[in-house]
């Protein structure tokens, strides 16, 4: 089977229609696109997620991954026992005002029991611009990671699971950390768009996150993920993304250690810096930097970084040190 190009994936799963609890578009176009993936097993969850794994051969990375992205954006349903002139009910963070308003400009859509806003998806070598950047983009990008795997024949073991009803609080990726599928041990890595804000940039590279409005995520699997950017030359931006909450957040409630990288974000939510309904975009050098830290993350041994680095690191100013230790001490008695 032909590898999909990283083109080609992104439109398949961009001009999806979804929305919180009714992600069946996503989710069958994913499954279709990893379906001939060399190495790649699929499952469903009792909630309805999507669980991924792709195995070659006997190595495993320490610690094992577990990617994480979600598939719904905010949109309209139709809401269950809503009669009427206008039986839709739009979940998701965006206010009222602004909603009513672009319903007024004509950009409300309907398929099925969906109703999205009408956008065309435009991508160019440059930008990626769609109704449902976030998270559609981090499934695009899990999806590619794997097909890169399995072309690079690569010997490794990486998990994924695409979560459901993330924008109404988290309701997929927490029935996941509370029934986890996964090793014990495994770090779950979650992979969103997100406003760059506190210095991050557009086009400065995917961010990885020292964590969000709610926590801070792991300090072992945040010094990896910068340290793997750094042995592949891969530009990454390190940021606290406090703007909002992740899904790595819930999962670190539910006991799991967990990280995050985000993908900058224009029009969040599809609101311009004005408040009006647009499409929302991100920059494709960001995208494809992401794929490839994640392949070379899957792909490379981490022996001696992080916790291990650190306990070594203050080892050995003990030993350097040790002379001084011994005389300052004495000299507190």
């Amino acid at each position: 089977m032909s590898v999909p190009t990283l083109t080609t994936i992104l439109k398949r799963i961009l001009k999806q229609s979804t929305a919180p609890f009714h992600e069946y578009h996503v989710r069958a176009e994913i499954e279709s696109l990893l379906a001939g993936c060399p190495g790649v097993k699929l499952k469903r969850d009792k909630m309805g997620n999507l669980l991924a794994t792709y195995k070659h051969g006997r190595h495993t990375s320490r610690p094992s991954w577990v990617l994480g992205a979600h598939m719904d954006h905010p949109a309209f349903v139709k809401g269950p026992g809503l009669n009427g002139s206008d039986p839709w009910q739009f979940l998701g963070g965006v206010a009222p005002t602004e909603v009513a308003a672009g319903v007024k400009r004509g950009l409300r859509k309907v398929k099925g029991h969906i109703a999205c806003w009408n956008f065309p998806v435009k991508i160019t070598k440059e930008r990626i611009e769609a109704t449902a950047c976030d998270d559609l983009i981090g499934c695009a990008a899990i999806i590619a990671t794997f097909w890169a795997l399995s072309k690079l024949r690569l010997q490794a073991t990486v998990h994924a699971v695409f979560t459901r009803a993330e924008e109404i609080g988290f309701i997929g990726a927490w029935h996941v950390g509370q029934n986890w599928p996964f090793p014990a041990d495994a770090v779950f890595l979650s992979l969103e768009t997100s406003r760059p804000v506190n210095g991050a940039v557009m086009g400065g590279g995917p961010i990885v996150r020292v964590g969000d409005r709610l926590s801070v995520f792991d300090s072992e699997a945040t010094a990896i993920l910068m340290k793997t950017a750094s042995e592949q030359a891969i530009r990454v931006q390190r940021c606290l993304l406090d703007a909002g909450v992740c899904e790595a957040t819930a999962m670190q409630a539910c006991g799991r250690r967990s990280a995050g990288i985000s993908i900058p974000l224009g029009n969040y939510h599809n609101l311009t810096a004005d408040k009006k309904i647009a499409p929302e975009f991100v920059m494709m050098n960001d995208v494809t930097a992401l794929v490839s830290l994640l392949t070379a993350l899957v792909g490379t041994k981490h022996e001696g970084i992080g916790e291990r680095s650190m306990r070594e690191r203050v080892a050995l100013r003990m030993e350097e040190f040790k002379d001084h230790l011994s005389a300052g001490t004495k000299l507190f008695k």
